[in-house]
Protein backbone atom coordinates (compact mmCIF):
# COMPACT_ATOMS: atom_id res chain seq x y z
CA UNK A 1 0.00 0.00 0.00
CA UNK A 2 1.29 3.52 -0.96
CA UNK A 3 1.55 6.13 1.81
CA UNK A 4 -0.19 9.30 1.81
CA UNK A 5 0.27 12.42 4.21
CA UNK A 6 -3.58 12.98 4.62
CA UNK A 7 -4.79 10.42 7.21
CA UNK A 8 -8.48 10.46 7.95
CA UNK A 9 -9.03 7.95 10.27
CA UNK A 10 -11.99 6.45 13.07
CA UNK A 11 -12.63 3.88 15.42
CA UNK A 12 -15.78 1.80 15.25
CA UNK A 13 -18.41 3.64 18.17
CA UNK A 14 -21.61 1.98 18.10
CA UNK A 15 -24.45 4.75 17.84
CA UNK A 16 -27.56 4.63 19.55
CA UNK A 17 -30.74 3.64 17.39
CA UNK A 18 -32.54 7.23 17.27
CA UNK A 19 -30.86 9.79 18.16
CA UNK A 20 -29.23 10.52 14.87
CA UNK A 21 -32.95 11.64 14.03
CA UNK A 22 -31.72 14.54 15.58
CA UNK A 23 -28.47 15.64 15.23
CA UNK A 24 -29.31 18.01 12.89
CA UNK A 25 -30.44 20.39 15.15
CA UNK A 26 -28.36 19.17 17.62
CA UNK A 27 -25.71 20.54 15.29
CA UNK A 28 -26.71 23.84 14.18
CA UNK A 29 -23.90 25.58 17.10
CA UNK A 30 -20.80 23.49 15.06
CA UNK A 31 -23.14 24.82 11.49
CA UNK A 32 -22.41 28.51 12.49
CA UNK A 33 -19.14 28.12 13.79
CA UNK A 34 -17.80 25.69 10.87
CA UNK A 35 -19.26 29.14 8.62
CA UNK A 36 -17.18 31.67 10.19
CA UNK A 37 -14.06 29.27 9.96
CA UNK A 38 -14.95 28.10 6.48
CA UNK A 39 -14.80 31.65 5.63
CA UNK A 40 -11.69 32.15 7.17
CA UNK A 41 -10.57 29.25 5.39
CA UNK A 42 -11.29 30.40 1.99
CA UNK A 43 -9.63 33.68 2.79
CA UNK A 44 -6.24 32.26 4.29
CA UNK A 45 -6.00 29.46 1.34
CA UNK A 46 -5.59 32.66 -1.24
CA UNK A 47 -2.75 34.22 1.17
CA UNK A 48 -1.21 30.98 0.97
CA UNK A 49 -1.69 30.53 -2.92
CA UNK A 50 0.56 33.88 -2.84
CA UNK A 51 2.70 33.17 -0.47
CA UNK A 52 3.53 29.14 -2.14
CA UNK A 53 3.36 31.27 -5.50
CA UNK A 54 6.29 33.01 -4.69
CA UNK A 55 7.74 31.42 -1.66
CA UNK A 56 7.03 27.53 -2.69
CA UNK A 57 6.18 27.35 0.65
CA UNK A 58 2.80 27.57 2.38
CA UNK A 59 3.08 29.35 5.97
CA UNK A 60 3.07 26.96 8.79
CA UNK A 61 0.61 28.92 10.85
CA UNK A 62 -1.58 29.11 8.35
CA UNK A 63 -1.26 25.74 7.64
CA UNK A 64 -2.06 24.56 11.10
CA UNK A 65 -5.04 26.69 10.96
CA UNK A 66 -6.21 25.01 7.92
CA UNK A 67 -5.32 21.43 9.19
CA UNK A 68 -7.50 22.67 12.21
CA UNK A 69 -10.80 23.47 10.24
CA UNK A 70 -10.62 20.68 8.47
CA UNK A 71 -10.12 18.32 11.39
CA UNK A 72 -13.10 20.06 13.35
CA UNK A 73 -15.27 19.47 10.05
CA UNK A 74 -14.53 15.96 9.87
CA UNK A 75 -15.15 15.10 13.39
CA UNK A 76 -19.05 17.08 12.90
CA UNK A 77 -18.90 15.24 9.96
CA UNK A 78 -18.36 11.96 11.91
CA UNK A 79 -20.78 12.77 14.25
CA UNK A 80 -23.40 13.91 11.85
CA UNK A 81 -24.73 12.73 8.55
CA UNK A 82 -21.31 11.53 6.62
CA UNK A 83 -21.05 8.66 8.71
CA UNK A 84 -23.39 8.65 12.07
CA UNK A 85 -20.36 6.85 13.31
CA UNK A 86 -21.16 8.20 17.22
CA UNK A 87 -23.12 9.71 19.35
CA UNK A 88 -20.33 11.83 21.18
CA UNK A 89 -21.06 15.10 20.92
CA UNK A 90 -17.64 16.65 18.88
CA UNK A 91 -15.43 19.07 20.89
CA UNK A 92 -15.29 22.75 19.60
CA UNK A 93 -12.05 22.51 19.30
CA UNK A 94 -9.34 23.57 16.26
CA UNK A 95 -7.20 20.82 17.89
CA UNK A 96 -6.41 17.27 17.96
CA UNK A 97 -8.29 15.49 20.70
CA UNK A 98 -7.10 12.22 20.70
CA UNK A 99 -9.36 10.24 22.51
CA UNK A 100 -12.38 11.65 19.85
CA UNK A 101 -13.42 8.40 17.65
CA UNK A 102 -12.47 10.24 14.34
CA UNK A 103 -9.24 12.35 13.73
CA UNK A 104 -7.44 13.89 10.81
CA UNK A 105 -4.24 15.29 10.34
CA UNK A 106 -1.98 16.72 7.09
CA UNK A 107 1.49 16.56 6.66
CA UNK A 108 3.22 19.76 6.54
CA UNK A 109 5.14 20.08 3.29
CA UNK A 110 8.45 21.35 3.53
CA UNK A 111 7.92 23.36 0.21
CA UNK A 112 5.51 22.82 -2.87
CA UNK A 113 5.68 23.41 -6.53
CA UNK A 114 5.35 27.01 -7.47
CA UNK A 115 3.97 25.49 -10.72
CA UNK A 116 1.47 23.31 -9.90
CA UNK A 117 -0.50 25.85 -7.45
CA UNK A 118 -1.58 27.42 -10.78
CA UNK A 119 -3.48 24.60 -12.02
CA UNK A 120 -3.64 21.75 -9.37
CA UNK A 121 -6.91 23.30 -7.84
CA UNK A 122 -9.13 23.39 -10.77
CA UNK A 123 -7.78 21.82 -13.91
CA UNK A 124 -5.94 18.72 -12.27
CA UNK A 125 -8.43 18.08 -9.67
CA UNK A 126 -10.79 18.01 -12.34
CA UNK A 127 -11.22 14.40 -12.64
CA UNK A 128 -12.05 13.80 -8.77
CA UNK A 129 -14.30 16.42 -8.82
CA UNK A 130 -16.56 14.57 -10.62
CA UNK A 131 -16.18 11.64 -8.24
CA UNK A 132 -16.50 13.09 -5.21
CA UNK A 133 -19.64 15.03 -6.70
CA UNK A 134 -21.17 11.46 -6.85
CA UNK A 135 -20.14 10.52 -3.27
CA UNK A 136 -20.63 14.09 -1.40
CA UNK A 137 -23.66 15.50 -3.82
CA UNK A 138 -23.91 18.34 -6.25
CA UNK A 139 -20.43 19.65 -7.26
CA UNK A 140 -18.07 17.51 -5.73
CA UNK A 141 -15.79 19.04 -2.73
CA UNK A 142 -17.38 22.48 -2.01
CA UNK A 143 -20.60 20.53 -1.08
CA UNK A 144 -18.54 18.44 1.05
CA UNK A 145 -19.67 20.66 4.33
CA UNK A 146 -21.55 19.40 6.97
CA UNK A 147 -24.43 21.98 6.19
CA UNK A 148 -24.89 21.19 2.59
CA UNK A 149 -24.71 18.38 0.09
CA UNK A 150 -26.13 14.69 0.81
CA UNK A 151 -25.02 12.12 -2.32
CA UNK A 152 -24.37 8.56 -1.80
CA UNK A 153 -21.98 9.05 1.59
CA UNK A 154 -25.26 10.42 3.56
CA UNK A 155 -27.62 8.24 1.73
CA UNK A 156 -25.77 5.22 2.93
CA UNK A 157 -25.16 6.29 6.35
CA UNK A 158 -28.84 6.76 6.32
CA UNK A 159 -29.62 3.08 5.48
CA UNK A 160 -26.50 2.43 8.65
CA UNK A 161 -28.81 3.88 10.81
CA UNK A 162 -31.91 1.98 9.72
CA UNK A 163 -29.73 -0.93 10.08
CA UNK A 164 -28.97 0.12 13.79
CA UNK A 165 -32.54 0.62 14.55
CA UNK A 166 -33.30 -2.58 13.39
CA UNK A 167 -30.53 -4.84 14.87
CA UNK A 168 -28.62 -2.12 17.16
CA UNK A 169 -25.26 -2.47 15.14
CA UNK A 170 -23.96 -0.71 12.93
CA UNK A 171 -23.20 -2.59 9.45
CA UNK A 172 -19.34 -3.10 9.16
CA UNK A 173 -19.21 -3.40 5.64
CA UNK A 174 -21.54 -0.54 5.45
CA UNK A 175 -19.29 1.78 8.21
CA UNK A 176 -15.99 0.79 5.82
CA UNK A 177 -17.25 1.59 2.80
CA UNK A 178 -18.39 5.19 4.16
CA UNK A 179 -14.85 6.04 5.43
CA UNK A 180 -13.32 5.06 2.25
CA UNK A 181 -15.42 7.63 0.43
CA UNK A 182 -14.85 10.33 3.11
CA UNK A 183 -11.46 9.66 2.96
CA UNK A 184 -11.37 10.30 -0.82
CA UNK A 185 -13.04 13.42 -0.05
CA UNK A 186 -10.71 14.52 2.33
CA UNK A 187 -7.62 13.74 0.24
CA UNK A 188 -8.69 15.67 -2.67
CA UNK A 189 -9.75 18.41 -0.78
CA UNK A 190 -6.45 19.13 1.10
CA UNK A 191 -4.83 19.07 -3.00
CA UNK A 192 -7.57 21.55 -3.72
CA UNK A 193 -6.82 23.46 -0.83
CA UNK A 194 -2.98 23.58 -2.32
CA UNK A 195 -1.87 21.99 1.11
CA UNK A 196 0.00 18.98 -0.52
CA UNK A 197 0.64 18.25 -4.17
CA UNK A 198 1.24 14.76 -3.60
CA UNK A 199 -1.93 13.84 -6.39
CA UNK A 200 -5.48 12.05 -4.44
CA UNK A 201 -5.33 8.23 -5.33
CA UNK A 202 -7.89 6.96 -7.51
CA UNK A 203 -8.71 4.24 -4.98
CA UNK A 204 -11.04 3.52 -1.87
CA UNK A 205 -8.83 2.88 0.89
CA UNK A 206 -11.57 1.37 2.96
CA UNK A 207 -11.71 1.06 7.29
CA UNK A 208 -11.80 2.74 10.01
CA UNK A 209 -7.77 3.12 10.51
CA UNK A 210 -6.36 4.66 7.52
CA UNK A 211 -4.60 1.95 5.33
CA UNK A 212 -2.86 4.79 3.13
CA UNK A 213 -1.20 6.35 6.35
CA UNK A 214 2.42 7.97 6.08
CA UNK A 215 4.65 7.78 9.09
CA UNK A 216 5.08 11.69 10.27
CA UNK A 217 8.16 14.09 9.39
CA UNK A 218 9.86 15.74 12.02
CA UNK A 219 8.12 19.17 13.13
CA UNK A 220 8.25 22.12 10.48
CA UNK A 221 9.37 24.88 13.20
CA UNK A 222 5.78 26.74 14.39
CA UNK A 223 3.82 23.60 13.53
CA UNK A 224 2.22 21.84 16.12
CA UNK A 225 1.50 18.20 16.20
CA UNK A 226 1.52 16.10 12.97
CA UNK A 227 1.09 12.37 13.68
CA UNK A 228 -2.24 10.56 14.87
CA UNK A 229 -1.12 7.76 17.74
CA UNK A 230 -1.89 4.32 16.40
Amino acid sequence: MNTYPVRIAARSDQPGRWLWLVKWLLLIPHYVVLAVLWLAFAVLTLVAYLAVLFTGRYPAGIFAFNVGVLRWTWRVGYYGYWVLGTDRYPPFTLADVPDYPARLEVDHPASLSRGLVLVKWWLLALPHYLIVAVFAGGWGIGLHFPVGGGGLVALLAIIAMVVVAAKGRYPGGLFDLIMGMNRWCFRVLVYAALMRDEYPPFRLDVGGPDPASSPSPAPVAGDGPTSLAA
